[in-house]
């Protein structure tokens, strides 16, 4: 069972889909499921994450630089399949310990990204595991956490939104250099972008225009948004990718995206939430 405390946050992140205020307000964070080792029972914890490319997260065994790894750990260790929450989407996902020079690459962009983390390995005398979440492909769509189409778009947008929000405000921090996992923060939202983006040129607009053949105009609008948005995804990766990536280049690339995609994000939801939720 959670405590009182993690049980608040468990609800309200379900209940606004990812969204807390509090403690962990404007943190990256995940509900994560694992099997009790001993019980067999699943137990549910807030934990941070890093966002480490298209198929995969981190999280960080830190438990706050206490003596010992904290339960979820060693759950996951007896039993590595376990499920993640991200606020948007539920999906099942295989953890794997990183070890070695993967493990040290991965905490040092975590320390660089938050001091803190180093604090709580300087109160240890064990070395804090970093885990990989690897998402597990399934058949058929992604398990959005919506009760229609309409509001499983909106959800997903809320996502971005906030992801990118976050991006922003990393940067706007930023000192002289673009920071490792700043940059690995900027190219995972790219490619998550260009998935959802994919996802809706192959399946939603094909769909609308075959059952609203009145839609076309609006249809054809938000491809042309994509192709736009799609160049301005490109303009950031080399921005972010460069062998001497330049901060202010960087900023000004994620403001220009950020000003595109938004409208266009605004524009769908206008267009589309209402037919969606019909069908």
């Amino acid at each position: 069972m959670p405590n009182d405390f993690n049980q608040q946050v468990i609800d309200e992140f379900r209940a606004n889909k990812g969204r807390v205020g509090g403690y962990f307000e404007g943190a990256r964070l995940i509900l994560l499921t694992t099997t009790g080792a001993r019980t067999g029972r699943p137990h549910t914890t807030p934990v941070g994450y890093l966002p480490d490319g298209a198929d995969r997260v981190l999280v960080i065994a830190s438990a706050g630089g206490a003596p010992s790894h904290p339960a979820w750990f060693h759950n996951l260790i007896a039993n590595p399949q376990v499920t993640v929450e991200s606020g948007a989407f539920t999906y099942e996902a295989q953890a794997v310990v990183l070890d070695g020079e993967e493990r040290d690459e991965a905490f040092a962009r975590a320390v660089e990204a938050d001091p803190g983390w180093a604090e709580y390995q300087e109160k240890t005398r064990r070395v804090i595991p970093v885990v990989a979440l690897y998402e597990i492909a399934q058949d058929g769509p992604p398990n959005i956490n919506a009760s229609s189409m309409g509001e499983a778009i909106k959800v997903v947008h809320d996502a971005f939104r906030r992801e990118l929000a976050l991006i922003r405000e990393e940067m706007a921090k930023g000192g002289a250099t673009l920071g490792a996992q700043l940059r690995v923060n900027c190219l995972t939202f790219c490619a998550g972008l260009h998935n959802h983006h994919t996802g809706e040129d192959v399946g939603l607009f094909p769909f609308l225009a075959d059952r609203h053949p009145e839609f076309a105009p609006t249809l054809a609008r938000l491809g042309e948004e994509h192709e736009r948005i799609a160049a301005l995804v490109e303009d950031l990766r080399h921005a972010v990718t460069a062998d001497h990536p330049d901060p202010a280049t960087a900023r000004g690339e994620v403001e220009r995206l950020t000003a595109e995609l938004e409208a266009h994000l605004t524009y769908e939801e206008e267009q589309l939430l209402s037919i969606l939720d019909a069908a």
